[in-house]
Formats: structure tokens, C-alpha cells, sequence
């Protein structure tokens, strides 16, 4: 059968795709029914402890209402967890308006300046009347948060060079990315993050030694970097070297070359990739945990230890499951809508 008789076959009005929406609505509802009882019709709201929450019941969604802050903001101080949520709220603010085109002004950068002045502010205080809050304290959704923004910002500055040097005409410069992003891509991130919290120390002189946060913060930069590069690499191959050459030939600098020709269309090209990789790069900050820190996943599982409510793992993990939904849902809703925005300015 040729593809027009397939696509005929399954049309909208024929018996097998009939048959299959109905299959998948039995499907459904064979799942959603017995959740929805346990998630909402079942489920107790509000108890003083495991008791009660007896077993029989549904998710006892008071074990988080008692865990609440303990999941936002990990080992954060309680008193002043207000910061934290402070702090969190620039940065997502600060991402939200950059990714408006309107506001891709050169006032931008100095906004960010002045954000994140406030972030550290409000996160290490020590001035102000603010108490001094080492990083090893900072955790649940602001870490989460914090580690994803960095990974992704400097993993694509990372990024471009080297696609670039691995895409250029020069031995040197191709061969050294080329080593790099092919000894980067052969280790798991866990050993990346163990390299970077141990070895860094014993490379760097003494003084010079990040702390622990800005050796996991390296380790998710370096990491996430070659993975970007090179899907950045496959957009430059995918660009018409008569561009190139044309671009040339009217004397365009090389700058303006990559900057307002090549690397437009290359990240076009990429977009659906790079939206995947920044949703893997919020997933991978949960391997934090391995070095002693306490990302969003690690304070929900931090939060199943106290001998008052025990046994309640599973509301744990559905809770942080849905923030990270919330999160990967949101990058993956705003790389659609550049996708829609770029293919009606092409069909202009």
C-alpha cells in the first residue's frame, strides 16, 4: 500500500483510528480514576502526623503541607527562608524577561548585574543586618533554580566557541574541541560533578579553590557545554557554505560573519535540540545530591526522615515530580512559540 493509501486508512472517520481513540480513552480512564481517588476523593489534607494518615487512605498530602519548606528551601535557615524565596523570584524574573525579545536591549545586561547583586545579597547576606548564610546551606527550588540558570547561560558561552573551533579549517583549534567534547560526552555527569568537587582542589593553588557550589557549578558548565557544542556544530554544517563564501566576498569581518549570519541560523536550526538539552540540564542538577547538596529532589528526600512521617515517599517524589513538570512543561511551552514565531516570519 502506497503512503496516500495509508493515510487514507487512517483517516479521522475510519474504523481503526476509531478504534484506537477508543482504546486510548479506556486506557485513560483505567488510570485517571483510580489517582484521581487516591490524589483528591481519598486523600487527607490535614494531620498532625503519620497517624493520621492511616494506610488505607489516600495520599496523605498533609505530610507535605508539614514538609512544605523543608522541600522549597532544604537546609536554608527557617527564619530566613524568606530570602531564599526572594532571591529565587529575581532569578526567575530576571529569565522570564530576557527571554522577551522587547527587552533585548542593551539595559538588559545591567539589569542582570543588578539582579544578581540581589540575589547574592539576599543568599549569602553579611551586610545589611542580614546574617551570613554559607552556600553549603542553600538548597531545595532556589538551588535547583540557580545551578539550571548558570548551566545553561555559561554552557552555551562555553558552547560557542567551540563548536565553532570544531567546525573551523584550523588542526589546532579543531582537534583541541574535538578532545574536549569527545572526553566530556564519554563520562557520566555523576563523574563529572566528582572530578570537578575533588580534583579542583588539588589542581588549583591554595586561595584559588571554588567553593563547593562553584565546583558543582563548574562541573554542570563544563558538562552541559560539550553536549550544546555539538549540537550547535550540526546547525553551522547545516548552513549553505555559498553563504560563507558570498559573505566574503562583499568583505564582511568575521565577526559580524558569525555573529549576524552563521550563528542566527544555526540556532534555528538546533532549537528543538537545545530546548532538549535545557530540560535534560534542569533534570541533571537532581545528581547534586551525590556531593552533598540538597537540590529540590534531594530536600524531598530529605524530608521522608523525620521519625513523624515516615513511610510517605510517594507523595514526596509526586510533589517534586510536579514541580519539575511545571518547570520542563514551561521551557519546553516558550521553545514551541519561538518555533511558531520563526515559522510565520518565514512564511512572510
Amino acid at each position: 500500500m502506497n503512503m496516500e493509501g495509508q493515510i487514507r486508512g487512517l483517516s479521522p472517520a475510519s474504523p481503526m483510528t476509531l478504534t484506537l481513540n477508543v482504546l486510548a480513552i479506556g486506557l485513560f480512564a483505567l488510570i485517571a480514576v483510580p489517582l484521581l481517588d487516591w490524589a483528591v476523593v481519598s486523600a487527607v489534607w490535614q494531620a498532625d502526623d503519620m497517624t493520621g494518615c492511616p494506610p488505607g487512605a489516600g495520599a496523605c498530602w498533609a505530610f507535605i503541607g508539614a514538609k512544605l519548606r523543608l522541600i522549597l528551601f532544604g537546609r536554608f535557615p527557617f527564619d530566613e527562608q524568606w530570602r531564599a524565596a526572594i532571591a529565587t523570584a529575581v532569578m526567575v524574573g530576571l529569565v522570564v524577561v530576557s527571554l522577551n525579545p522587547r527587552f533585548w536591549r542593551p539595559w538588559l545586561g545591567l539589569l542582570w548585574i543588578g539582579g544578581l547583586a540581589v540575589y547574592s545579597l539576599l543568599m549569602w547576606g553579611g551586610v545589611l543586618g542580614l546574617s551570613f548564610i554559607e552556600s553549603s546551606y542553600w538548597g531545595g527550588l532556589p538551588l535547583t533554580v540557580l545551578l539550571t540558570v548558570v548551566g545553561t547561560f555559561f554552557g552555551l558561552v562555553v558552547a560557542v566557541p567551540v563548536a565553532l573551533a570544531r567546525h573551523s579549517g584550523y588542526p589546532v583549534h579543531r582537534w583541541a574541541a574535538t578532545l574536549y567534547v569527545e572526553l566530556i560526552r564519554g563520562v557520566p555527569l555523576i563523574s563529572v560533578l566528582f572530578m570537578a568537587s575533588v580534583l579542583l582542589p588539588i589542581f588549583l593553588p591554595d586561595g584559588f579553590t571554588p567553593s563547593g557550589l562553584g565546583r558543582v557549578m563548574a562541573g554542570i558548565v563544563l558538562f552541559f557545554a560539550a553536549y550544546m557544542a555539538e549540537v550547535l556544530r550540526g546547525g553551522l554544517q547545516s548552513i549553505p557554505a555559498g553563504q560563507i563564501e558570498a559573505a566574503r566576498a562583499l568583505g564582511i569581518s568575521y565577526p559580524v560573519l558569525i555573529g549576524k549570519i552563521v550563528l542566527p541560523q544555526a540556532f534555528e536550526a538546533v532549537l528543538p535540540a537545545m530546548v532538549n538539552l535545557f530540560i535534560g540540564a534542569l533534570k541533571g542538577t537532581s545528581l547534586v545530591v551525590i556531593v552533598a547538596m540538597m537540590d529540590l529532589l534531594g530536600a524531598a528526600q530529605a524530608s521522608m526522615a523525620d521519625p513523624n512521617w515516615i513511610g510517605f515517599y510517594v507523595e514526596a517524589y509526586a510533589f517534586a515530580a510536579l514541580i519539575y513538570v511545571m518547570m520542563c512543561g514551561s521551557i519546553s511551552w516558550y521553545g514551541r512559540r519561538v518555533e511558531k514565531t520563526l515559522s510565520r516570519v518565514r512564511a512572510k
